[in-house]
């Protein structure tokens, strides 16, 4: 048993995403007053037991941060995504990214590092336990869901890899392969987009215990059209910096581009947190949709994980620096 002591920002049960099968498996909900219990997790990538659950849903000790959202469905989840290099519409990545060849695949983590390498993925994966996360995912196109992820902590792989003192940040890189992604055909398309897909982080944000690299979701393995088989998941940030099908990691001491803050700057910045008060140029983020309901909720500020993540940007102006 592990004992979770309530967040402002934990994930209601009204907003996990239902699942019975994935419910009934796990049973990932067990909330008490004041902490939970969560039962050991079935197998999971490379058949390594999960551990038990890091973040479930529980009550919010506010009752003010409490939303009702229409539960999400599985279905949902795989089949409405953002993947441009299978394809422009949100149905396109279930519909062509069974054409991703995941196995083999190799992760490289160089740039400012004592420990660079490349890695075959079970390697990269086997020192790390494997957990299960629940947590909101809010696009910047103003819809969101609650995801019961499986993976492991980003900080694991960073504290392997040993930045040396001039790493400032970490870039990622998605992989580009035309031959496997049907965009990459629409050959007008890939100086405008810039491939691969890039994107980064601040070191202390990559380091954040809710940074987490997933492998899976509701208890299977990460479905190619949700970012398979590596992806990176940081819940108070819009969805396109949870970079999917991650090949590279690169400790950097400058700031990396960003595909989305280098082909619009002026609508997407590098840090990208979730905030209401800091509207797209062309529609407002003040709220958001779930997937599977039509009404519109209040968008939380860093998506309701203030309390652990807003020491991060104590003196920024977040509506300067977006």
């Amino acid at each position: 048993m592990i004992i979770k002591i309530k967040k402002s920002s934990d994930v209601p049960s009204s907003e996990v995403t239902s699942e019975s099968e994935y419910l009934n498996r796990r049973s990932f909900l067990a909330a008490s007053a004041t902490a939970i219990g969560a039962t050991a997790g079935a197998a999971a990538l490379l058949g390594r037991a999960a551990s038990p659950l890091s973040a479930a849903g529980s009550t919010p000790a506010s009752a003010s941060a409490v939303q009702e959202l229409e539960p999400t469905a599985e279905k949902l989840i795989t089949s409405y995504n953002n993947f441009y290099e299978f394809g422009l519409a949100k149905e396109d990545p279930a519909k062509h990214a069974h054409a991703l060849v995941t196995e083999p695949w190799s992760v490289v983590v160089d740039g400012l590092c004592n420990n660079p390498a490349e890695y075959q993925l079970e390697e990269f994966v086997s020192p790390s336990t494997i957990e299960d996360r629940v947590y909101r995912f809010r696009c910047v196109e103003a819809w969101s869901m609650v995801v019961p992820w499986q993976g492991f902590p980003l900080a694991d792989v960073i504290k392997r890899a040993d930045p040396t003192g001039d790493a400032e940040y970490v870039a990622f890189e998605t992989l580009w392969d035309p031959d496997q992604m049907p965009q990459g055909r629409w050959r007008n398309w890939e100086p405008r987009i810039g491939w691969p897909y890039r994107e980064g982080l601040r070191l202390d944000e990559a380091m954040h215990p809710l940074a987490f690299l997933a492998t899976g979701l509701y208890g299977k393995d990460m479905p190619n059209q949700n970012g398979a088989p590596l992806r990176l998941v940081v819940p108070w940030k819009y969805g396109f910096k949870s970079i999917k099908s991650i090949v590279r990691m690169t400790f950097t001491a400058e700031e990396p581009p960003t595909t989305w803050a280098t082909q619009a700057s002026n609508e997407y910045g590098f840090y990208s947190n979730v905030n209401p008060d800091v509207s797209h140029p062309r529609w407002s983020q003040a709220r958001e949709r779930p997937l599977g309901s039509f009404r519109r909720v209040p968008t939380r500020f860093l998506n309701g994980y203030a309390d652990e993540v807003a020491h991060l940007y104590e003196g920024m102006d977040l509506k300067k620096h977006y």
